[in-house]
C-alpha cells in the first residue's frame, strides 16, 4: 500500500490507513481506538476485536509517531453527530474506500489488513504468529488473509536439497 501513502489526505484519515496496514485492524477496531489503550511508552495498543474480546498488540513505531498527534484519551475518530460516541465502523469503511478511489488503488479498507497480513508473511513472519497478530482463532482464518505470492514458492523450492547418500 506504500501508493497510498502518497495519497494527499487528512491526517485522522492518515491514522486509519496506518492502523489498518501496520496494526492489521478492522474497521470497527479502528473506529473504537482510544486515546487510553495507545501505550507508547510502553509500545503496545489494547484493542476490542470481535466479540468485545481485547488483545494488546505490538504498537507499530509509526502508529507510535502518529499518536503524538491524536487525543491522549476519549475517541481518536469520534462521531461527527455525538462526540461521546465513537464513528460509525461504515464512515472508517467509506473514508477510506474514498481514499483509495482518490489513489486509483481498486481496493477496499479492509484490503489494509490482507496487506498486512500478506506482508508479514512474505517478510518471513511464522503463519503462527501472524494469526496471533491479526487475532484470529484459527490458522485457516489467517491463510484466508494471506497470498502467497510466486516469489515466495520459487525461494522455497529452491531451498530443497538432495544430498547423495553415502
Amino acid at each position: 500500500m506504500p501508493i497510498l501513502v502518497e495519497t494527499r489526505m487528512h491526517k485522522k484519515t492518515m491514522v486509519m490507513v496506518y492502523l489498518g496496514a501496520l496494526q492489521g485492524l478492522r474497521a470497527h477496531e479502528i473506529a473504537k481506538i482510544r486515546g487510553e489503550e495507545v501505550d507508547v511508552v510502553g509500545g503496545t495498543l489494547k484493542v476490542q476485536g470481535k466479540g468485545g474480546v481485547f488483545a494488546i498488540l505490538p504498537l507499530h513505531p509509526e502508529v507510535a509517531r502518529l499518536a503524538a498527534d491524536m487525543p491522549r484519551k476519549g475517541w481518536w475518530f469520534p462521531s461527527r453527530t455525538d462526540p461521546k460516541r465513537p464513528m460509525r465502523p461504515k464512515s472508517v469503511t467509506n473514508t477510506l474506500k474514498a481514499l483509495m478511489v482518490r489513489a486509483d488503488v481498486p481496493n477496499t479498507g479492509h484490503s489494509l489488513r490482507h496487506w498486512f497480513g500478506t506482508t508479514l508473511v512474505d517478510s518471513g513472519t511464522d503463519l503462527r504468529t501472524t494469526q496471533e497478530l491479526m487475532r484470529h482463532a484459527s490458522l485457516a482464518d489467517t491463510q484466508k488473509y494471506v497470498r502467497v505470492r510466486d516469489k515466495r514458492k520459487t525461494e522455497a523450492i529452491g531451498r530443497l536439497q538432495l544430498r547423495p547418500v553415502a
